[in-house]
């Protein structure tokens, strides 16, 4: 993976001041340096510069970017984040067409696809993937990022310069660009976060590709093109062909993500979802006499502290253990103490340029950190909960029957520390409902579907475009910190198109959950694990953890020049802290409850701090 960067203006010549332009394109790369700590390298032309930062996992002598091909006067150059897992069938075919090729590379089948069959070659990809093309033809420069948001791409306009980057502290390396919130700004992080609107950026005039887009700058437009949409259809096939299609569709996505020229290894929980793509990958490197390295997560104390609750029914290493000696793993088991999670609090939202996932996300820049030390790539089970129905919001009739995002039904924990007076400004419950209805509006349905099965749709589609997403930027940002390529093959487009349309009682058989992706994997797991009741990624217990949160959200109370005292309520704040705390009710998804609240407040301190941010 890697880090990409640029600005294109067709009204200017940065050749006239070449060592100028340069010399930002080379900030913007430094900037997202830990994405690509390998290498690095820059393009300009009279109206576009390219920057890059490259993670080497693929083509390691022969894969430095920008990437430029020239045939018959054209120039075009690449910059490229992220795999084509495709790309082997995809450069066959192309040989055959007559192309002839200087390196090993994913991006180089990208710019020589696109060279002979136009932008739609986006079409033929299998990967997640964001990537800038510029094209001296037709003077263009082309956005493009993955059907289903995997890997980030950000941009916003100053004046008549577009400038792009991977992540938003990119943009800022670009002269002139400032960090601006507005009221809509702060409803983004208080009424939506951790997730924030797609396409938006949350600070002011910053935008993102959108999922599946592509959007064309030229000398006198910009247009905006989706290459890929999600789409309903009558299911066909039978139970049996369902899981004997999802089984196939399973393992061939896991085997195409193995694709790598460093060793591999993955994450293992024990439940089904990272089991079953461990299970697969332990089995095809042992075909080549290699054993696979796996990973498993907790907290130092934590069979002291764990706390059984209906989001967190079992603690994980039992069937960790079970796992590695199944599949002759060569196992890690990585602990985070409470003062780690403390520190990466800050770290997690450096890499993620806004306020996330408080503890749930320093963990796992923490972890990913220590999985760095022994491997640069690695496959995760992320996603499938989304995609395959296995979070409590689909089963809940609650939730199922709330006018409102599943995973955080109520506004009310999101306010017990604001004051009162942010509370009137903001106006959050109705900027979070026009957010959740614009994403029904756009669900797609069949004019068959029953009331329930529409229901059914609208809760899987707001999974897909908010709660997943918000996970894999999380993933992306904490492994690329750490210069560690995280794939999810469960979100591989092929099985998002077909599950979605797969019928409720097929995808949760007599009640089950995730039964449909369970049955697929029979024959791969050991029985208690294929049937294992659902566990979420583990969070600690310990009441250590909370007080050092207590303290350092004092401490910063205490101090005057502290950016959140304008927004927080002392008051609700000493009276939160001195109440006991509620592990079973989260207010964001499973795992952020009340300790996660100070930390999610502590995140947005900092970010206002270091980024000097100024709120309108």
């Amino acid at each position: 993976m890697c880090g990409i960067a640029g600005f294109f203006n067709p009204y200017v010549d940065y050749k006239t001041e070449e060592p100028k332009w340069r010399h930002v394109l080379e900030r913007m790369n430094a900037a997202q340096k830990r994405r690509g700590p390998d290498d690095d390298g820059t393009y300009l032309s009279s109206i576009c510069g390219l920057a890059h930062v490259r993670l080497e996992v693929i083509d390691l002598k022969t894969g430095h970017q920008p990437l430029i091909r020239r045939s018959n006067g054209r120039e075009c150059a690449i910059i490229f984040n992220g795999e084509v897992y495709n790309m082997a069938e995809l450069k066959a075919e192309l040989s055959l067409e007559g192309v002839h090729f200087q390196t090993t590379s994913d991006t180089e089948i990208v710019l020589a696809g696109y060279m002979l069959h136009g932008k739609d070659y986006i079409k033929k990809l299998n990967g997640i993937f964001a990537f800038a093309l510029w094209d001296s033809a037709s003077e263009e420069l082309l956005l493009f990022r993955d059907r289903l948001g995997i890997k980030p791409l950000f941009y916003t306009m100053i004046g008549e310069t577009l400038v792009f980057s991977s992540e938003i502290k990119g943009l800022f390396a670009y002269p002139g660009i400032r960090p601006i919130i507005d009221k809509n700004g702060l409803c983004e992080i208080f009424a939506l976060g951790p997730a924030k609107t797609y396409g938006k950026g949350v600070f002011r005039d910053v935008l993102e590709v959108l999922p599946g887009q592509c959007i064309t700058f030229d000398r006198t437009s910009c247009s905006e093109e989706f290459y890929w949409q999600l789409e309903s259809h009558p299911h066909t096939d039978s139970m049996k062909e369902t899981i004997e299609k999802t089984a196939w569709l399973v393992e061939d996505s896991v085997k195409k993500q193995m694709l790598s020229d460093l060793p591999i290894s993955t994450f293992l929980s024990g439940g089904v979802d990272s089991s079953l793509v461990t299970a697969i990958c332990a089995r095809e490197l042992k075909k080549q006499g290699k054993i696979l390295n796996t990973f498993s997560f907790d907290f130092v104390g934590n069979q002291k502290y764990f706390k059984s609750n209906s989001f967190q029914p079992s603690q994980d290493r039992p069937f960790v253990e079970q796992m590695v000696k199944y599949c002759g793993t060569n196992h890690r088991f990585l602990e985070c103490s409470n003062q780690n999670q403390l520190d990466c609090l800050y770290q997690a939202v450096d890499a993620r340029d806004l306020p996330c996932m408080a503890d749930v996300e320093s963990s796992m820049l923490y972890f990913c950190s220590e999985v760095t030390n022994y491997n640069k790539v690695t496959l995760t089970g992320e996603c499938a909960d989304e995609i395959f129905g296995g979070y409590p919001w689909f089963h809940n009739e609650k939730a199922f029957k709330t006018d409102a995002f599943p995973w955080s039904m109520s506004m009310e924990p999101r306010q017990a520390l604001l004051d009162d007076s942010v509370i009137r400004e903001l106006h959050m419950d109705e900027y979070a409902h026009a957010a959740y209805e614009k994403t029904i509006r756009e669900t797609p349905r069949l004019a068959e579907d029953t009331p329930e099965e529409k229901r059914r749709r609208e809760i899987a589609y707001l999974n897909l475009r908010w709660f997943m997403v918000t996970l894999v930027d999380r993933m992306d940002r904490t492994s690329m910190y750490n210069g560690l390529e995280a794939r999810v093959p469960f979100a591989d487009y092929r099985i998002v198109e077909y599950i979605f349309n797969v019928p409720w009682e097929m995808k949760c058989p007599d009640g089950i959950v995730k039964g449909l992706l369970r049955h697929a994997g029979e024959g791969l797991l050991p029985e208690e694990i294929l049937w294992r009741k659902k566990s979420p990624y583990p969070k600690t217990y310990d009441p250590a953890y909370e007080k050092l949160l207590g303290d350092e959200l004092k401490e910063v109370l205490a101090d005057s020049n502290a950016p959140i005292r304008t927004l927080l309520d002392t008051r609700k704040v000493n009276d939160f802290l001195n109440s006991p705390s509620d592990y079973g009710k989260p207010w964001y998804g499973q795992l952020m409850a009340g300790p996660q609240m100070l930390a999610y407040m502590l995140q947005v301190n900092y970010w206002l701090e270091k980024y000097k941010i100024q709120i309108l």
